[in-house]
């Protein structure tokens, strides 16, 4: 379906109402345009039909009107109301839409005035514009506006004090400084809706049906009313039958402004609802009351006083609080999410105010299955909320939570959303053509309301917003130079790279791409002092401090740079692709290309980006070194022979310090590793296809891995990696079909880890769900075989010893009650713990208690150091078919005081990589790999700048009978 404009259509559809208004050419005449083609969703419109035909009735007006099917309108009733259709609104005095107008049709120029012959007058735009912020990706547009602006994008210059004058919806208000005209009532009933459906869904994942599935998606349905009248019924069967007893009583949380527009709009929904209004300090005995009435729907409008106290402890003071933000806390994760069924959050937020939920706390919201941010900070009130999501696909998942992060939520009810717009914007457009008219305006209030919203006129931008200016300039300066160098040249003037994240592998990232003080380099990081002591070595490198919830501040430095590396958290990855694309800059990253960001491709294919990714360690240096192992077989033709692909990687503590329970130390959250441990894999080992379960992968590990040199002290087992299949196409390895007998990716870890990992698990310690209370560590083991048997432990050590010999397998119980005493997890392990933290005071399953536990007792200590082993091993049948040719690649390497070897071997090959992109020898675009075609020289210089810095594989080429593959096998096999 087409959504362009449609050429005049003829008298007779438009009847003699609209014929009557052709021949007004000297009325003021208003535009309404159609949207952004590209925003598939956003439906509304400014003026409605009705709302056309009483301008048209009471003021004499013009309308034109731009068709568009996807118009929540018929244009068919704007035909009715009087308007008439025109396809480039050429001829309006007033344009009216709802986002920015794309810049393509973007009509700038003066026109005839209606009441002055021979006089001409400026033209004015009305939208939401998204500039006021500096917003990078619409300075363009703000340009058109600026003196000088219409001359540099079309060489035809507009007469001085005649450039088109654009008033911004966001800046119109009240002589308070309310805002009078806004969709977010009609946020927080879309919000509220999605929100909920959300919290649905996530339980049926989960095994549980609730009344609440049948929530109606907005846009799904005609009217609010209609919307209303579906939940008076789904509230009729929860008064009922209640909600399901399983889940334990319904609690939804709602934060924003008292009597704000979102916080209205989210409780007038909730009110069709049987709902019941609850204080916050109800909520621990609401959640924990088993006899709780699930007739009701319990609500707690959640203020700032209930979960914010200054740092010292002093309540909650408003002005106080915007004043001296840093100087208070928040306990929104201790005081009230751990009983919410359901948050929606409602309540704004700004760098350097105290967050709602960061992402470490909210494994402490045990009871939680949806949130639903209305706010829509990225990265804000919610640490977590990392992009925005669509109508389309209205949610994401953060450990167990669905997330829901729509930042057009009105559109989804264009209708009403359209109509309550209207209503209040009326009053603005009734004085604009009066002042075109030259006639007497006496809504007075409302032309100032209109000047504070101008945000330019005249080709000169509002008081206030001046700043605007070296933005837009900076702009019209690149854009110059965008056509002849679209990346400076060498010699020019140095190259910039933004390093976006300052953790813990920026440091050789940093080191490789300063250190010869070609490149300036700028370290960009929420936490300035980690970013200073970075660059503290380097005169070619500064240190900046960016919010990522700062759109403005993030786009102007990535506009500003010419290579971008994203060391950030992956779900920031694809937010930071999407700037790359707008702005055209490449990205570099280590991360594994996820969905979201496998979406861009078509979009940086089209902007000429490469979105480079899986350039670190593992995913990185093991595919840049088994594609050179393959390209050497392929030269010689010999890949048709390939009978075996095995690749182990590992990051573990050097083996002096590994001396342990699991033999393995954690610089990060262990609850990705104690998550791994419950993960299926799927590989193909000697022929044949296999399939592990999760709750089988401890048991179908890989007794002996022989890595081939590794020193004789060490011995590795191994347990496969996920789903090692698809690397089969990824390498361009023959099929099974076609002689390919083993695929296999591993991880590797120190003899002993599995054994006592899967004695963790039978003790219940892996445990994702079901929430436990403990008030010590040393009652940690009692309460997890607690919730596991639902049976009472004594609480002395010789009974929790006895439970624990009952739960683990004999030959594994002896080294299984030494970890936990060392540990400090069971009673008379006392002093083993003297330094941890105190545990959680909330309900938590077993699992994250155990990752916040041993982030603490098995992290690296002063001095200590890590290791990385990566080793390939491919097998080749030999000449004649007499044994085969065993090709194997090895990478060791130890980390030092300066840095880790997983800092090293993650933070190099990004660095090395993005040196290569600067040159121009990447011809790549796109979303992809270090393999990728036209990516040759990213995994050339990878493996050569390793190396350089003595840090590169060891490959040796050796003719035998038979590979690791029976090794691995006869242990699996002994293993299971």
């Amino acid at each position: 379906m087409t959504l362009a404009c449609r050429a005049p259509i003829s008298l007779s559809r438009t009847g003699a109402r609209s014929a009557r208004h052709l021949s007004l050419k000297s009325s003021v005449t208003i535009g309404l345009r159609q949207e952004d083609p590209e925003r598939v969703w956003e439906r509304r419109t400014p003026l409605p039909p009705a709302m056309v035909a009483k301008l048209i009735e009471k003021e004499g007006v013009r309308v034109l009107v731009q068709e568009c099917e996807r118009r929540v309108f018929p244009i068919d009733d704007y035909i009715h109301a009087g308007a008439e259709i025109h396809p480039t609104l050429e001829p309006a005095h007033v344009v009216m839409g709802i986002k920015e107008t794309p810049l393509k049709t973007l009509v700038t120029s003066p026109l005839p005035s209606p009441v002055v012959p021979g006089r001409h007058v400026p033209r004015t735009h009305i939208m939401f514009s998204h500039t006021i912020k500096g917003q990078e990706y619409n300075m363009q547009l703000l340009s058109r506006f600026l003196k000088g602006g219409d001359a540099f994008h079309s060489g035809v210059k507009c007469p001085p004090g005649l450039e088109a004058r654009l008033i911004d919806y966001e800046l119109l208000t009240d002589e308070n400084g309310k805002r009078t005209v806004m969709f977010g009532f009609f946020a927080g009933v879309a919000g509220a809706l999605e929100s909920l459906l959300a919290m649905a869904h996530k339980h049926l994942q989960n095994g549980v049906a609730s009344p609440f599935l049948y929530i109606p998606r907005p846009q799904t349905v005609p009217s609010l009313d209609d919307i209303r009248s579906q939940l008076r019924g789904i509230g009729s069967s929860i008064a009922k039958y209640g909600t399901p007893k399983s889940l334990g009583p319904c609690i939804i949380g709602v934060t924003g402004q008292d009597n704000g527009n979102v916080t209205d709009g989210v409780m007038s929904i909730l009110a069709e609802l049987p709902i019941q209004r609850v204080k916050v300090e109800d909520l621990p005995a609401l959640a924990s009351n088993p006899d709780a009435d699930l007739s009701k729907v319990y609500v707690a409008h959640c203020l700032p006083p209930s979960y914010i106290t200054r740092t010292d402890g002093s309540p909650y003071e408003r002005s106080d609080y915007y004043a001296n933000p840093g100087s208070y806390q928040s306990h929104f994760h201790s005081r009230v999410a751990p009983y919410l069924t359901l948050f929606i959050n409602g309540a704004g937020w700004a760098p350097g105010f105290p967050r709602l939920l960061t992402t470490a706390q909210l494994p402490l919201a045990t009871r939680l299955a949806a949130i639903g941010d209305i706010s829509c900070d990225i990265g804000g009130g919610i640490e977590f909320v990392t992009r925005a999501t669509t109508l389309s696909e209205p949610t994401f998942d953060v450990g167990g939570v669905a997330v829901m992060s729509v930042d057009i939520l009105p559109a989804s009810l264009p209708r009403d959303a359209s109509m309550a717009f209207s209503n209040m914007a009326e009053r603005y457009v009734r004085a604009l053509v009066k002042e075109y008219k030259g006639e007497r305006v006496e809504d007075e209030e409302a032309l100032r309301a209109i000047e504070r919203a101008s945000v330019a006129k005249d080709g000169k931008l509002k008081e206030g917003l001046g700043w605007l200016g070296d933005k837009v300039n900076a702009w019209r300066v690149h854009a110059r130079g965008a056509s002849v160098a679209p990346m400076p040249a060498v010699g020019s003037r140095k190259q910039r790279v933004l390093i976006l994240g300052s953790g813990m592998v920026a440091g050789p990232t940093v080191d490789e791409l300063a250190g010869r003080g070609d490149i300036e380099v700028v370290v960009a990081s929420n936490v300035l002092g980690e970013a200073q002591r970075l660059v503290a070595e380097h005169d070619s490198a500064k240190a900046t401090q960016v919010d990522m919830n700062n759109h403005a501040a993030v786009q102007s430095l990535i506009g500003q740079a010419d290579v971008v590396i994203s060391l950030l958290p992956v779900p920031f990855h694809p937010s930071v692709a999407e700037l790359c694309i707008q702005h055209k800059k490449h990205l570099v990253t280590a991360s594994y290309i996820s969905p979201t960001m496998k979406a861009l491709h078509d979009r940086a294919v089209g902007a000429d980006v490469l979105l480079l990714n899986e350039i670190g360690l593992d995913p990185g240096i093991d595919h840049c070194s088994a594609h050179a192992m393959l390209e050497h077989l392929r030269v010689t033709g010999r890949t048709r022979d390939i009978l075996s692909f095995v690749s182990f990687c590992g990051g573990l503590p050097a083996p002096e310090s590994a001396n342990v329970p699991l033999g393995y130390k954690f610089s990060w959250n262990p609850r990705g590793v104690l998550r791994a441990a419950s993960e299926s894999a799927r590989f193909l080992l000697d022929g044949k296809m296999r399939t592990v379960p999760g709750e089988m992968l401890l048991k179908s590990y890989f007794p002996d891995v022989p890595v081939a040199g590794s020193e004789n002290a060490v011995r590795f087992e191994g347990l496969a990696n996920r789903d090692s299949m698809p690397y089969v196409e990824t390498y361009r390895l023959p099929k099974p079909e076609e002689g390919l007998q083993t695929m296999l990716r591993g991880t590797l870890r120190y003899s002993g880890f599995a054994r006592l990992m899967q004695s963790f698990k039978d003790l219940g310690f892996l445990e994702p769900t079901k929430p436990v209370t403990i008030d010590s560590w040393p009652a940690f083991t009692r309460h997890a075989l607690q919730s596991l048997t639902n049976s009472p432990v004594p609480s002395d050590e010789a009974s929790v010893l006895a439970a624990v010999r009952q739960h683990v397998a004999p030959d594994a119980f002896d080294a299984t009650w030494t970890a936990l005493r060392h540990l400090g997890l069971v009673p008379g392990s006392e002093s083993a713990v003297i330094d941890s933290p105190q545990p959680p005071r909330a309900p938590l399953p077993p699992a994250d208690l155990l990752a916040l536990h041993l982030a603490h007792a098995l992290r690296y200590l002063p001095g200590e150091r890590d290791l990385v082993v990566l080793a390939h091993e491919l097998v080749v049948r030999a000449a004649g078919g007499s044994g085969a040719d065993i090709y194997t690649a090895r990478l060791v390497v130890y980390g030092d005081e300066r840095a880790s070897a997983m800092a090293r071997t993650v933070g190099l090959p990004v660095a090395l990589a993005a040196r290569q992109v600067l040159a121009g020898r990447v011809g790549a675009r796109g979303v992809c790999g270090p393999t990728a075609s036209g990516a040759d020289a990213v995994w050339k210089g990878v493996l050569e700048g390793l190396e350089e810095r003595k840090i590169g594989m060891l490959e040796e080429v050796r003719t035998v009978r038979f590979g690791m593959t029976d090794v691995l096998v006869k242990g699996l096999e002994g293993a299971a």
